[in-house]
């Protein structure tokens, strides 16, 4: 099979954490060959969707990627593509999820071009209000103001398009700076944020739970560095084995039948406290940890469902 990666530089890949190198590391173990291309360079004449994709393999020894031929590749003839540039949803990842929608008959994409559309990961949570901590969503810094007060004083907030934990600050009513990183991340009333509660469990980490075509992976556990409040591995968290009790299951299983609908095959959720905080579907990580800590390679499980998943939602 031929599988095409659309993502940031091959280079930015760090061998021993990223998904996406795990993922053709996998690819190419089960015999397969792998293409990436940057979102920029999937083109379309008429109806027929194409890009200049470059060949590469990946390996655990230095030199860590190798490429080899670039060429124009029909998407339409390729088996899977995989949708691997991080945050955030702009323009550019529009347009690609829409060019991506014209051959989706033909070839399984990873996730949906409709469902990364309607998807925003910060505010697909609030579909499931049972399992989230209080939140706001607003542009107003007096409403923060107000929402910060009900919920005690002490909360988190968010821009609603960042990744890997940027831009994510901690709120306290007493803070001098209170005003300024308000304004800061609603440039001043214009822009809208999440604010969410602060949940003191996340002292302990949270849990990183992936999931494949809405079924439990496994979960690992990232835990913040010294006195920040994320756990992110992005930003320094470390990464423990993780179990998830009876409580998280079920949240994840009824969240797991939506993301399975939607076509967001492949997710990551965040949890504190028993509480969701972040559904992750643009470009989720996590795998190599998991694979880790398994003992196992969990990327060759994900290959080999899209080996399956391939003969069954497309139409040749």
């Amino acid at each position: 099979m031929d599988f095409l990666f659309v993502m940031d530089p091959v280079e930015s890949m760090l061998p021993d954490k990223d998904t996406t190198f795990a993922f053709m590391r996998g690819a190419q173990a089960r015999g397969h060959r792998c293409w990436f291309c940057f979102p920029y360079q999937v083109f379309a004449v008429s109806c027929a969707v194409a890009s200049d994709a470059t060949e590469v393999r990946v390996s655990d020894a230095a030199p860590h990627t190798t490429t080899g031929i670039t060429r124009e590749l029909r998407l339409s003839d390729l088996d899977v593509v995989f949708v691997r540039k991080d945050p955030p949803f702009d323009a550019q990842y529009l347009h690609l999820t829409q060019l991506l929608d014209l051959v989706s008959k033909s070839t399984l994409i990873v996730n949906s071009p409709r469902g990364l559309r309607d998807a925003n990961e910060k505010l697909f949570a609030l579909q499931f209000a049972e399992y989230i901590p209080r939140t706001l969503v607003t542009s107003s810094p007096t409403r923060i103001q107000e929402f910060l007060r009900e919920i005690g004083g002490e909360g988190v907030l968010k821009p609603l398009d960042g990744a890997g934990g940027f831009g994510v600050v901690l709120l306290r009513l007493d803070d001098p700076n209170l005003s300024a990183l308000i304004d800061l991340e609603t440039l001043e009333g214009r822009q809208p944020a999440l604010l969410q509660e602060y949940l003191p469990a996340v002292k302990g980490g949270d849990k990183r739970v992936l999931v494949l075509d809405g079924k439990i992976l496994g979960a690992i556990r990232r835990v913040p560095r010294g006195n920040d409040i994320r756990a992110n591995i992005h930003v320094g968290g470390t990464v423990e084995p993780a179990e998830l009790n009876e409580v998280e299951r079920d949240l994840v299983n009824a969240v797991g039948g939506v993301l399975r609908n939607s076509g967001l095959w492949f997710a990551g959720l965040d949890l504190i406290g028993e509480r969701l905080i972040e559904i992750n579907v643009t470009s989720p990580t996590g795998i190599q940890q998991l694979s880790k800590h398994l003992g196992r390679p969990v990327e060759q499980e994900v290959i080999a469902w899209a080996e399956a998943k391939k003969q069954t939602v497309c139409d040749r």
